[in-house]
């Protein structure tokens, strides 16, 4: 039993001949007929009274006929919802965004999308980059832009901008030089993203640093939120680390009195679009990532990173 028999079926009943039914549907009458006897082989039952005039449905056909009605709007739905996909007045598009995304003018996204596309519905999701990079990978999501390093497998990444990362403390002796790795597994620290913990991308990439010199981080305080980070930090509690821009404008609108410092050797957060590998992205979805790459490009405080290819997932 296919789509095209029941369209068949429902077309010849409405219209009352296999010949209206076929002008309808861009079919021969002869084309109309044999697709209506293949569905009534299938059956086994006949489905038309075929009268010199007109045909009439069967005690069978009348009980087929609601089920090839409501699966033949099925596909006319599901046809137009791709059609309003491709054409961008429809659907739902679906992205990711790291955690902190708002502090580099990603905050303009949902509304500039919106504003452009106002019958597109929008999904975002600013989790860790961790998280949003396993949600990709999942499917979850369709893509996303996230912090590098990230560890799921089938990814296509393509490096976009960075941002430095720096030391944070209340206390200036602390920041008076850049702060190597053996000083920082010296110190208590107070460290965000608690619930993505050692898979959160500046984590990894301190873990590495760590391990080169055979020292240990361990978190003194674990909170969820950036904010409540720095305001631990700012009572004394302990130091962190967060990028340039997020702690310079949390400083300053919080009017937290801290310090900060660089890293030795720096640390960068380098943000990256991701998505599946060989998988195509929706019209909704690719147009939103292209504005999401665009806001990002254009912040004037990241080191702008436009390669000219992506990096596919890695060869085993």
């Amino acid at each position: 039993m296919t789509l095209t028999q029941l369209r068949a079926l429902v077309a010849t009943a409405q219209l009352g001949s296999f010949t209206a039914a076929g002008t309808a549907l861009g079919y021969s009458q002869a084309a109309i007929s044999e697709l209506v006897r293949r569905l009534e082989e299938e059956c086994g039952l006949q489905l038309f009274h075929r009268g010199a005039r007109r045909l009439a449905l069967t005690v069978a056909g009348e009980q087929l006929l609601p089920h090839a009605q409501q699966t033949v709007n099925a596909a006319v739905n599901a046809e137009n919802a791709m059609k309003e996909v491709r054409g961008l007045t429809g659907g739902v598009a679906s992205f990711g965004l790291f955690r902190n995304a708002d502090y580099y003018l990603l905050a303009e996204l949902g509304e500039r999308f919106a504003t452009a596309y106002p019958n597109v519905r929008i999904r975002l999701v600013g989790v860790n980059a961790a998280l949003v990079a396993d949600a990709v990978a999942a499917g979850d999501l369709e893509a996303g832009i996230v912090v590098l390093p990230v560890t799921p497998a089938g990814l296509e990444t393509t490096p976009l901008a960075r941002d430095e990362v720096l030391y944070v403390s209340a206390d200036p002796a602390h920041t008076a030089a850049p702060v190597d790795i053996a000083a920082l597994a010296e110190r208590r620290l107070v460290f965000y993203d608690a619930h993505a913990g050692n898979a959160d991308p500046d984590r990894l990439q301190l873990a590495e640093r760590a391990q080169l010199a055979g020292v240990r981080l361990e978190p003194f305080v674990e909170v969820e939120q950036a904010p409540a980070a720095l305001h631990l930090v700012s009572r004394g509690v302990g130091d962190t680390f967060l990028s340039r821009a997020v702690a310079e404008r949390l400083i300053r609108t919080e009017g937290l009195r801290l310090h900060t410092t660089t890293f030795d050797p720096p640390l960068h957060n380098t943000f990256a679009l991701v998505r599946r590998a060989h998988a195509r992205l929706s019209p909704a979805t690719e147009e939103l990532a292209r504005l999401a790459v665009d806001l990002l490009l254009r912040n004037p405080t990241l080191e702008h990173r436009r390669p000219l290819r992506a990096q596919g997932p890695p060869v085993s």
